[in-house]
């Protein structure tokens, strides 16, 4: 996948890092999905599609609220884990490989649409009366995100700047906490309804903080696998010298509700 807006155009896919993404990104805590399930999203009675699902991370850690799950992605290697992950948990979500603008369902098909930590890679100009079309009367929208502070938590700083020693034109660093922006594609389909900005405290291993960087787009789904390596090797060495055993990492969490009109 290319983006002009995203690392200067470079390359990137997630793809690429599944096996890690699978393993080390399934870290939202529950206050996190607590947005949804507070406004009635997202549980029982509900159709919910997830685009840009990845892994499968939103719908399984949702599926126990009892909504009904289609989750899309545009990676066959994400969906292969994603299907892999739940039907180990024994869940029944359906996962399909298709680029959320190319998603073919059916007038009034969903009650919920969730875009969890992808919202910036689509064509919104194709996907905002798509998204509007599927949705039954009433039915909304949902915007996800989470990021690390990294000029509020020296182990994410550190992490960063190794980053870009590696990828200088990646665009995912510097994150302070920030509304998420809707574009004004969907001012013609959706009304803002509700949107909140919240701070989390994210429990972390060395391993596990480890793999979750090696996991983001600027290492696992768009360097080399020499840079990956020596990534690694450096990362693990700041992380020995510089990070307890077990730490909280700062981050903050955002949500954007719209409605259909």
């Amino acid at each position: 996948m290319k983006k002009l807006h995203i690392d200067s155009g470079k390359d990137f896919d997630f793809g690429r890092t599944s096996e890690y993404y699978a393993k080390y990104r399934d870290i939202y805590p529950q206050e996190f999905y607590d947005k949804l399930l507070q406004r009635d999203l997202c549980v029982k009675g509900q159709k919910i599609l997830d685009i840009g699902t990845g892994t499968g991370v939103l719908p399984r850690n949702l599926y126990k609220y009892g909504g009904e799950f289609v989750g899309i992605d545009i990676s066959a290697n994400q969906i292969e884990h994603a299907k892999i992950l739940a039907e180990q948990s024994g869940m029944d979500i359906d996962f399909d490989c298709v680029a959320a603008e190319k998603a073919n369902f059916a007038d009034g098909t969903f009650d919920v649409i969730t875009a969890c930590q992808c919202f910036t890679y689509f064509n919104h100009k194709v996907l905002a009366k798509l998204l509007a079309d599927i949705l039954k009367t009433n039915g909304r929208v949902v915007v996800l995100y989470m990021a690390w502070l990294p000029y509020e938590d020296a182990i994410a700083l550190k992490s960063e700047e190794l980053i870009l020693k590696y990828n200088p034109t990646w665009s995912g660093c510097g994150e302070v906490r920030r509304n998420i922006e809707i574009p004004p594609d969907y001012q013609k389909y959706f009304n803002i309804e509700y949107r909140e900005v919240f701070d989390l405290d994210v429990p972390f291993t060395r391993e596990s903080w480890h793999g979750r960087m090696r996991a983001c787009r600027g290492v696992g789904a768009s360097l080399s696998q020499e840079d990956i390596a020596k990534w690694e090797e450096e990362h693990i060495a700041i992380l020995r010298n510089d990070a307890p055993q077990e730490f909280v990492v700062k981050h903050y969490g955002a949500i954007c509700v719209l409605c259909k009109k």
